[in-house]
Protein backbone atom coordinates (compact mmCIF):
# COMPACT_ATOMS: atom_id res chain seq x y z
CA UNK A 1 0.00 0.00 0.00
CA UNK A 2 2.92 2.58 0.29
CA UNK A 3 3.76 2.36 -3.41
CA UNK A 4 0.43 3.17 -4.35
CA UNK A 5 -0.19 6.12 -1.85
CA UNK A 6 3.08 7.62 -3.16
CA UNK A 7 2.46 6.96 -6.39
CA UNK A 8 -0.87 9.12 -5.29
CA UNK A 9 1.07 12.12 -3.84
CA UNK A 10 3.28 11.98 -6.79
CA UNK A 11 0.25 12.24 -8.65
CA UNK A 12 -1.66 15.39 -6.79
CA UNK A 13 1.60 16.85 -7.65
CA UNK A 14 1.49 16.47 -11.16
CA UNK A 15 -2.74 17.29 -10.97
CA UNK A 16 -1.85 20.26 -9.29
CA UNK A 17 0.43 21.54 -12.44
CA UNK A 18 -2.04 21.06 -14.53
CA UNK A 19 -4.07 23.39 -12.33
CA UNK A 20 -2.05 25.95 -12.90
CA UNK A 21 -1.10 25.63 -16.52
CA UNK A 22 -5.06 26.01 -16.69
CA UNK A 23 -4.96 29.44 -14.71
CA UNK A 24 -1.92 30.35 -16.60
CA UNK A 25 -3.84 30.08 -19.99
CA UNK A 26 -6.58 32.22 -18.26
CA UNK A 27 -4.15 34.94 -17.97
CA UNK A 28 -2.84 34.62 -21.57
CA UNK A 29 -6.18 34.41 -22.79
CA UNK A 30 -6.97 38.02 -20.89
CA UNK A 31 -3.28 39.46 -22.00
CA UNK A 32 -4.42 38.76 -25.52
CA UNK A 33 -7.18 40.32 -25.14
CA UNK A 34 -5.77 43.23 -23.60
CA UNK A 35 -3.00 43.58 -26.06
CA UNK A 36 -5.85 42.68 -29.09
CA UNK A 37 -7.71 46.09 -27.65
CA UNK A 38 -4.80 48.73 -27.09
CA UNK A 39 -3.88 47.92 -30.63
CA UNK A 40 -6.87 47.88 -32.63
CA UNK A 41 -8.88 50.53 -30.02
CA UNK A 42 -6.33 52.59 -29.26
CA UNK A 43 -3.30 52.24 -31.65
CA UNK A 44 -1.00 50.97 -29.17
CA UNK A 45 1.35 48.29 -28.51
CA UNK A 46 3.33 47.46 -25.63
CA UNK A 47 6.01 45.30 -25.72
CA UNK A 48 5.93 43.52 -22.43
CA UNK A 49 2.70 42.49 -23.06
CA UNK A 50 3.33 41.00 -26.14
CA UNK A 51 6.71 39.37 -24.76
CA UNK A 52 4.66 38.03 -21.92
CA UNK A 53 2.56 36.44 -24.14
CA UNK A 54 5.10 34.01 -25.35
CA UNK A 55 6.17 33.42 -21.64
CA UNK A 56 2.81 32.55 -20.50
CA UNK A 57 2.51 30.12 -23.11
CA UNK A 58 5.78 28.32 -22.85
CA UNK A 59 4.62 28.11 -18.76
CA UNK A 60 1.84 26.63 -20.02
CA UNK A 61 3.20 24.33 -22.08
CA UNK A 62 5.99 22.92 -20.26
CA UNK A 63 4.08 22.70 -16.87
CA UNK A 64 1.34 21.00 -18.19
CA UNK A 65 3.40 18.10 -19.57
CA UNK A 66 3.42 16.32 -16.18
CA UNK A 67 -0.31 17.25 -16.08
CA UNK A 68 -0.98 14.75 -19.73
CA UNK A 69 1.74 12.00 -18.44
CA UNK A 70 -0.60 11.57 -15.13
CA UNK A 71 -3.69 11.58 -17.08
CA UNK A 72 -2.39 9.50 -19.80
CA UNK A 73 -2.93 12.43 -21.86
CA UNK A 74 0.55 12.03 -23.93
CA UNK A 75 1.44 10.69 -27.39
CA UNK A 76 2.04 7.49 -27.85
CA UNK A 77 1.99 4.82 -30.72
CA UNK A 78 -1.14 2.91 -29.86
CA UNK A 79 -0.61 -0.33 -32.85
CA UNK A 80 0.93 -2.17 -30.34
CA UNK A 81 0.05 -0.97 -27.00
CA UNK A 82 -3.69 -0.63 -27.14
CA UNK A 83 -3.56 -4.66 -27.92
CA UNK A 84 -1.89 -5.80 -24.40
CA UNK A 85 -2.90 -6.65 -21.08
CA UNK A 86 -2.81 -4.19 -18.13
CA UNK A 87 0.49 -6.12 -17.35
CA UNK A 88 1.80 -5.90 -20.67
CA UNK A 89 0.79 -2.24 -21.25
CA UNK A 90 2.48 -1.87 -17.39
CA UNK A 91 5.88 -3.13 -18.59
CA UNK A 92 6.09 -1.11 -21.41
CA UNK A 93 5.53 2.28 -19.75
CA UNK A 94 8.21 1.05 -16.74
CA UNK A 95 10.52 -0.17 -19.55
CA UNK A 96 10.54 3.60 -21.12
CA UNK A 97 10.38 5.45 -17.94
CA UNK A 98 13.29 3.94 -16.61
CA UNK A 99 15.30 4.01 -20.42
CA UNK A 100 13.84 7.20 -21.83
CA UNK A 101 11.55 9.30 -19.61
CA UNK A 102 14.17 9.30 -15.96
CA UNK A 103 17.46 10.20 -18.03
CA UNK A 104 16.01 12.59 -20.77
CA UNK A 105 13.91 15.03 -17.92
CA UNK A 106 17.16 14.99 -15.95
CA UNK A 107 19.72 15.89 -17.92
CA UNK A 108 17.47 18.57 -19.36
CA UNK A 109 17.07 19.71 -16.02
CA UNK A 110 20.37 19.70 -15.21
CA UNK A 111 21.52 21.46 -17.71
CA UNK A 112 18.61 23.93 -17.67
CA UNK A 113 19.47 24.94 -14.14
CA UNK A 114 23.07 26.09 -15.18
CA UNK A 115 20.77 28.09 -17.96
CA UNK A 116 18.77 29.59 -15.45
CA UNK A 117 21.07 30.60 -13.12
CA UNK A 118 23.41 32.03 -15.73
CA UNK A 119 20.54 34.39 -16.72
CA UNK A 120 20.39 35.48 -13.36
CA UNK A 121 23.42 36.05 -12.85
CA UNK A 122 24.21 38.24 -15.85
CA UNK A 123 20.90 40.00 -14.92
CA UNK A 124 19.61 39.08 -18.52
CA UNK A 125 16.49 41.01 -19.75
CA UNK A 126 14.98 41.46 -23.05
CA UNK A 127 16.48 42.90 -25.92
CA UNK A 128 13.90 44.61 -27.06
CA UNK A 129 13.10 48.61 -25.94
CA UNK A 130 10.03 47.82 -23.10
CA UNK A 131 10.87 43.99 -22.90
CA UNK A 132 10.51 42.46 -19.70
CA UNK A 133 13.08 42.39 -17.38
CA UNK A 134 14.54 39.41 -15.32
CA UNK A 135 14.46 36.63 -18.32
CA UNK A 136 15.43 34.03 -15.49
CA UNK A 137 12.08 33.58 -14.16
CA UNK A 138 11.15 32.09 -17.57
CA UNK A 139 14.32 30.37 -17.95
CA UNK A 140 13.61 28.72 -14.35
CA UNK A 141 10.01 27.47 -15.98
CA UNK A 142 12.79 24.48 -18.47
CA UNK A 143 14.39 22.85 -14.85
CA UNK A 144 11.32 23.22 -13.10
CA UNK A 145 8.98 21.98 -15.92
CA UNK A 146 11.29 19.42 -16.50
CA UNK A 147 12.21 17.90 -12.56
CA UNK A 148 8.75 17.94 -12.78
CA UNK A 149 7.98 15.73 -15.45
CA UNK A 150 11.04 13.58 -14.16
CA UNK A 151 8.80 13.36 -10.74
CA UNK A 152 5.91 12.27 -13.22
CA UNK A 153 7.82 9.52 -14.25
CA UNK A 154 8.46 8.27 -10.84
CA UNK A 155 4.69 8.23 -10.45
CA UNK A 156 4.28 6.20 -13.97
CA UNK A 157 6.69 3.98 -12.73
CA UNK A 158 5.13 3.15 -9.27
CA UNK A 159 1.72 2.91 -11.40
CA UNK A 160 3.64 0.40 -13.42
CA UNK A 161 4.91 -1.89 -10.69
CA UNK A 162 1.55 -1.02 -8.93
CA UNK A 163 -0.37 -2.93 -11.97
CA UNK A 164 2.21 -5.72 -12.38
CA UNK A 165 2.01 -6.71 -8.84
CA UNK A 166 -1.84 -6.30 -9.57
CA UNK A 167 -2.61 -3.91 -6.87
CA UNK A 168 -4.04 -1.07 -9.12
CA UNK A 169 -4.90 -0.86 -12.70
CA UNK A 170 -5.99 2.96 -12.77
CA UNK A 171 -4.21 4.31 -15.46
CA UNK A 172 -4.06 1.32 -17.75
CA UNK A 173 -7.70 0.69 -19.00
CA UNK A 174 -9.00 2.80 -21.59
CA UNK A 175 -10.01 5.78 -20.15
CA UNK A 176 -7.39 8.41 -19.01
CA UNK A 177 -7.10 9.40 -15.43
CA UNK A 178 -9.69 10.78 -13.66
CA UNK A 179 -9.26 12.61 -10.22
Amino acid sequence: MFLVSLEKTLGRYSLWLGKLSALLLILLLCNVFYNVLMRYAFNTVSIGMQELEWHLYSAIFLLGIPFGLQTGGHVRVDLIYERLSVRGKAWIDLAGSILFLIPFTLLVGWYGVDFAKEAYMLGETSGDPGGLPARWIIKSAIPVAFFSMAIGGLGMILRSINAIRGVSNEGFDHEPIQH
